[in-house]
């Protein structure tokens, strides 16, 4: 059954064909699938649809090119996306906001990659290059120390800039050196560190066709297993966040053997079940995760576009127009992730800019969209007939989350666009050996937060420090 999302979605598309977006956005698309989509536009409930919201985007479009943050507010029960208007993001007060953005821009780390910045605040670093067994040249940095072995892994659209970018007071990887670990920075295929394969090109469609099924069976193990080869250690303590924690239960699941390797745990926002994330990009991929999927073959975006039409529209929509929500809304982050102004660094905004996003793969997002409308966390859903070939059965396997024994701690927050409080309880109550969950005091709390908070020392790191010196 078709139900209000999907036809809304579909509307938006044909109402997006009808105003010429997808001769834009889709120059090279066939005659058949126009004559489908017309097939399509020609039914009576679709047509209603359609003319709903063409008025609907007209008003949002409309109402938003004043930059009233009312018009913001007042659309958020609509239900179309989430918004980024509430009591703690005063947009209004925008003059202040471009003075701490425009001092950011003088900052030199807008042009420092991530061995420069570790070197520029007085750490030693190291860069070091891995290969997975299906041929992706991976880049790791090292920030040495005598003590335990820490590795830390990125979310998605990231790189190992994030847990450096906050600076030395509240970088993550800065407040693990001090503590004596020897820190690891990793780097997943497709991100601008890891942009190299043995035979293939990042210019070739086959270079990205990976999800995060792909980053957790391939790429942890061969880093995991090179920092311990590296070091002489036994296990390494795993930080990851986002999609760091997605991979984590991805390997940790379908290789059980790393789970030994693994002396502790931590997600941070942990990723698994989605059925109640937020994020808009996620919600909007949702309904047509598999003709997208096919899209994406056609036409080639197999590297996930940072910046186009749809993204700019969605842009306006959730954030209005003024100066403030340039800022805000400039870069996609924002737009997966969502955000808060509490705990925004205004001043170090230009620095984040200059380093997100850092590259993924379509099917990254595709297969996030897939486990928000199954509700159940999966392997890839490769349509019918190529689940069959994969994996005997039409409907992709589950990942089994009860065989993962190594140590594992959850931390989370209520506001968190991608990583709702709902899906972390499923997840804590199914993995294997979760042996602590814990909820941030702090709300509203957005996805970036959890590395990049100006107040990361006392709302997790203290917390942290506290658990990792049990293992």
């Amino acid at each position: 059954m078709v139900n209000k999302g999907h036809l809304l979605i579909l509307a938006i598309a044909i109402a997006s064909c009808r105003g010429g977006l997808t001769d834009y956005l889709f120059p090279t698309l066939s005659n058949t699938v126009r004559g489908f989509t017309g097939i399509i536009a020609n039914q009576p409930v679709v047509q209603y649809a359609t003319r709903t919201t063409v008025n609907v985007i007209d008003l949002l479009v409309g109402g938003l090119t004043g930059g009233d943050v009312s018009t913001g507010r007042s659309l958020t029960p609509l239900g179309i996306v989430p918004n980024l208007f509430n009591d703690k993001n005063v947009l209004d007060s925008s003059d202040s906001i471009r003075t701490e953005y425009d001092a950011g821009l003088l900052n030199e780390d807008t042009k420092l990659d991530c061995p420069s910045l570790i070197h520029k605040y007085g750490y030693p670093v190291e860069r070091h290059a891995t290969v997975t067994e299906d041929g992706y040249e991976l880049t790791l940095f090292r920030i040495p120390g005598n003590g335990s072995v820490m590795f830390l892994m990125h979310g998605l659209l990231g790189s190992a800039d994030d847990y450096v970018l906050a600076g030395s007071y509240s970088g993550v990887a800065y407040l693990l050196s001090q503590e004596g670990y020897d820190v690891w920075l990793g780097n997943a295929r497709g991100n601008k560190y890891s942009r190299r394969h043995r035979e293939v090109s990042p210019s070739d469609p086959s270079f990205w066709d990976f999800s995060w099924h792909e980053i957790g069976y391939h790429d942890l193990p061969a880093m995991i297993d090179y920092v311990l080869q590296v070091t002489g250690q036994d296990s390494v303590k795993y930080i990851g966040h986002s999609q760091g924690t997605t991979s984590f239960f991805v390997m940790a699941s379908t290789r059980p053997e790393y789970n030994r390797k693994i002396s502790l745990m931590v997600a941070l926002s942990p990723v698994a079940y989605m059925s109640h994330v937020k994020s808009p990009i996620v919600r909007l991929l949702a309904p047509s995760n598999r003709l997208l999927g096919g899209i994406t073959n056609l036409i080639g975006l197999h590297e996930f576009l940072p910046d186009n039409t749809l993204v700019r529209a969605l842009k306006q929509l959730m954030c209005g127009v003024g100066p403030a929500s340039e800022i805000l809304c400039s870069n996609l982050v924002f737009m997966v992730a969502g955000a808060g102004f509490e705990q925004l660094n205004v001043t170090n905004l230009p620095v984040m800019y200059s380093h997100f996003p850092s590259g993924a793969a379509t099917k990254q997002f595709i297969h996030y969209a897939q486990s928000y409308v199954s509700g159940e966390f999966r392997y890839y859903d490769h349509g019918v007939s190529e689940n069959v070939r994969r994996f005997g059965v039409p409907e992709p396997p589950y990942y089994r989350l009860g065989d993962i024994t190594c140590p594992v701690s959850l931390i989370y927050s209520d506001a968190d666009w991608l990583s709702h409080p709902t899906d972390v309880d499923k997840l804590y109550n199914e993995l294997g050996n979760c042996i602590d969950i814990h909820k941030v005091p702090f709300s509203p709390f957005n996805h970036l937060d959890f590395i990049l908070a100006k107040d990361f020392h006392t709302l997790i790191y203290e917390r942290l420090r506290k658990l990792l010196s049990f293992f």
